[in-house]
């Protein structure tokens, strides 16, 4: 157990705060085999099966992410930042990958700007407001935020084209083209977010080196820790077939609808486990640490998840092109611009983030209204 390593020795508040936070996760992988029971044993309702699987994804994204910090301590810093750069948003890609086998397109696009909005806004806000709530005045790596925002500035202009190439010909004939343009610009996208991996790596690695995710406890061997990723990547393949078959109906009986499910609701359940390292990492006084995770998953799911999940398209048969709402094009071109004017100057405090989370809270609002 991670939190024997603390040794005799340890204070009273670590070793109550140390089991509480395992069987919190203990008690949260139950939903594993409730969820597979409603859903093959009892035939239950959708809502029941939807609620209880998406609670079952919950600690299985925790064990992904922890697995995969484990390896990168073992690896080394490049490898290590390849690994993190590769598997963090993987529960949400299972997610995706499975929706659009089920045909839900609407929901994985709108999974995509959900994501990119929760890591800016949700995430990021959260963080300020932790961290400032110790510190009048929260500074950070005016670089990162800068390379950051400039790759999703990047990210914005590539669903700016297909989207705008849609409005000049919205006529059926024109949806092969559009699917094209969306798999070039697919490719431009992979290609950056190759270089930006050279970049922070290897060639400008020391304008990079802020603090590495903190380790609770004793490293984990390298086959624990595979085992581990494997097991919780199987659990969260299982748990999306099931999340997915259960959305359609499950958000009819609420009355929600596609959008909002896939920009509001998935990505908060695929990102739970990093919302909760940023929040806490923010309060520990490591902004570089927490801005890091939050704008980094940002660019990740802009330059490497969305156009994975084009060629998943391709593959699978379905059209995923890169052609979103207005509403996803602007809410996603505004944020990121409000985040620019936020962190650009390497200094905030917690009224930063609480606009940032005002502005997510719009977007919620909007989403849920939107048809």
């Amino acid at each position: 157990m991670r939190a024997s390593a603390s040794g005799a020795g340890s204070s009273d508040e670590h070793s109550r705060s140390g089991p509480r936070r395992i069987s919190w996760r203990a008690l949260l992988l139950l939903a594993v085999p409730l969820s597979i029971v409603l859903d093959r044993v009892f035939h239950a309702p959708a809502l029941a099966v939807f609620i209880t699987a998406c609670l079952a994804v919950l600690p299985l994204a925790g064990y992904m992410g922890e697995a995969t910090e484990h390896l990168a301590h073992r690896t080394g810093p490049t490898v290590g930042g390849l690994l993190n750069a590769t598997f963090g948003n993987a529960a949400e890609l299972i997610i995706s990958i499975v929706a659009l086998r089920a045909g839900l397109v609407t929901l994985v696009k709108a999974s995509i700007t959900g994501s990119i909005l929760g890591n800016l806004l949700l995430i990021m806000g959260l963080a300020l407001v932790a961290g400032g709530i110790r510190q009048n005045q929260l500074r950070f790596n005016r670089t990162n935020a800068g390379i950051s925002a400039g790759m999703l500035s990047l990210a914005v202009v590539a669903l700016v084209f297909p989207a705008l190439f849609h409005a000049l010909h919205p006529e059926s004939a024109a949806r092969l083209s559009e699917l094209r343009m969306s798999e070039a610009v697919a490719l431009i996208l992979l290609a950056t977010y190759g270089f930006s991996l050279l970049f922070t790596l290897r060639t400008h690695r020391r304008l990079f080196s802020c603090e590495t995710h903190p380790l609770e406890g004793p490293a984990w061997t390298t086959r624990k820790a595979t085992l581990i990723l494997g097991f919780a990547t199987v659990g969260v393949a299982v748990e999306s077939e099931l999340l997915v078959h259960a959305a359609t109906e499950a958000t009819r009986t609420v009355g929600l609808t596609e959008t909002f499910l896939g920009l509001i609701v998935i990505p908060i359940i695929g990102n739970a486990a990093e919302h909760a390292t940023a929040v806490v990492v923010a309060r520990k006084g490591k902004m570089d640490l927490a801005l890091q995770i939050a704008l980094g998953s940002s660019t990740q799911v802009a330059l490497l998840v969305a156009p994975i999940l084009v060629f998943a398209g391709l593959l699978l048969g379905r059209d995923m092109n890169l052609v979103f709402t207005p509403f996803e094009v602007m809410a996603l071109g505004l944020s990121t611009i409000v985040t620019a004017v936020i962190t650009l100057d390497g200094e905030s405090h917690w009224f930063e983030g609480v606009q940032l989370l005002a502005v997510y809270g719009m977007v919620a609002v909007g989403a849920y209204f939107l048809v």
